[in-house]
């Protein structure tokens, strides 16, 4: 899908000379051998003012980066799996207050860790149930196997539970998933995990249809994601980047993920916390959806006040993720910044040294995509590459934010 409705950026506010420096600092990943390929976006009052595009989308094929290049989006699938579940909590299916094991038994007879090792766990019983809220706020209990901060961790590892690389399908992930214990009580710190992924499996149940028909008929048909897909067909094989991780030494991009090889062709399962591959015009869609109250050419799938909902932070007395969070990258790198019901809300950009707007939504991938949304100043950025893990070039989230505030002169 093409972009539309573009602009001048001194229509909408934006200094030409300065937001330049945006499309510079991408091109300098590329230059300096860092990131093989980019592609960045920015919006104002839903006109693209700024569309940027630097390198290969696949180094080894000899592919430029293209208008419809597809893009791993990893953990800006779980946004969209966010506003499906909201849905369902519109239509009156679904309550924000409602127990996991209401629709996922397995998680009944969930535990927590309380001490021992990864070898010889020490389990508790939960002082209450998961909740549907939990999960949109990461503060379930639940980890990923690839973070390396606690026992739990561990024990996913030695598990196989791995949300990229299972096997079977959705419903036997989540019920292998409720056998292993949280690594806190639910409710109380935040810990980034595959509770999407269970969210995506609460869709099916409470649906009663597959998790990617539901995604796909509820939201990204209306919105006209005609390219975001959980599985890339050979039709469109030669539009998928190419994957690539640093070298330890040198960083420079070093092959990681073949379109060729890519599990991506066949997934087991969907996973609604970061299976999708799409693309620029369609992720810039999603986000003009995000600052235009939930409608979408007309169509709406949210009401304004569900999205405002989702915006606000979430996490236990008001704290920001640093008091309550584990830190995913640096000490630091979350003060100020929340959590929503799907991605991160920026509460005192002073707090945080963040050159950015309180009420600012945002969230990223694992191969450093990144986006944000600022209902204030009506702005929207998405930046694109393929490089596993996105803390190689963390910084570059705040640096994007710099150069983008910066530009806006009204």
């Amino acid at each position: 899908m093409t972009l539309e409705t573009a602009a001048s950026p001194a229509e909408v506010g934006f200094d030409p000379d300065r937001l330049q420096s945006v499309a510079v600092y991408a091109q300098r990943f590329v230059d300096d051998g860092l990131m093989v390929g980019t592609d960045v976006l920015v919006a104002r009052r839903g006109r693209v003012v700024l569309r940027s595009t630097a390198g290969l989308a696949d180094r080894e094929a000899g592919a430029p980066v293209a208008d419809d290049t597809l893009w791993r989006f990893y953990s800006m699938t779980k946004p969209l799996t966010s506003v499906a579940v909201m849905q369902l909590v519109e239509a009156g299916r679904l309550r924000l207050r409602d127990p996991l094991h209401a629709f996922v038994p397995a998680f009944a007879d969930t535990e927590v860790f309380v001490g021992g090792t990864a070898g010889r766990p020490e389990t508790a019983p939960l002082t209450r149930p998961v909740t549907i809220a939990d999960l949109l706020t990461h503060t379930a209990g639940l980890t990923y196997s690839f973070v390396q901060q606690h026992p739990v961790d561990e024990i996913y590892r030695r598990s196989g539970m791995d949300a990229m690389s299972g096997t079977g399908d959705l419903e036997a992930t989540i019920d292998a998933l409720a056998a292993l214990p949280l690594r806190h009580q639910p409710g109380t710190r935040w810990s980034y995990s595959m509770a999407t992924d269970v969210l995506g499996r609460v869709v099916e149940v409470v649906s009663d249809r597959p998790f990617a028909q539901y995604l796909q008929d509820h939201v990204l048909d209306p919105l006209g994601m005609v390219d975001t897909t959980f599985r890339v067909g050979d039709a469109d094989l030669g539009r998928l980047a190419a994957c690539y991780s640093p070298d330890p030494e040198t960083l420079e991009p070093v092959l990681l993920d073949a379109p060729v090889t890519s599990g991506f062709r066949s997934p087991s399962w969907s996973s609604g916390g970061g299976g999708l591959v799409s693309t620029m015009a369609d992720y810039h869609r999603f986000c003009r959806m995000l600052l235009n109250g939930g409608l979408s050419d007309g169509d709406r799938l949210l009401g304004p006040r569900t999205l405002a909902l989702m915006m606000r932070n979430h996490l236990p007395g008001g704290a920001d993720l640093s008091a309550v969070g584990d830190p995913l990258y640096h000490q630091g790198f979350f003060d100020g910044v929340g959590f929503g019901l799907g991605f991160a809300v920026v509460l005192d950009a002073a707090a945080g040294r963040i050159h950015a707007t309180e009420g600012e939504c945002s969230w990223g991938g694992m191969a450093s995509t990144a986006f944000w949304v600022d209902p204030v100043e009506e702005v929207s950025v998405v930046f694109l590459a393929q490089l596993v893990p996105s803390s190689t070039h963390i910084s570059l989230r705040w640096d994007l934010r710099t150069l983008v505030n910066q530009a806006i002169v009204d």
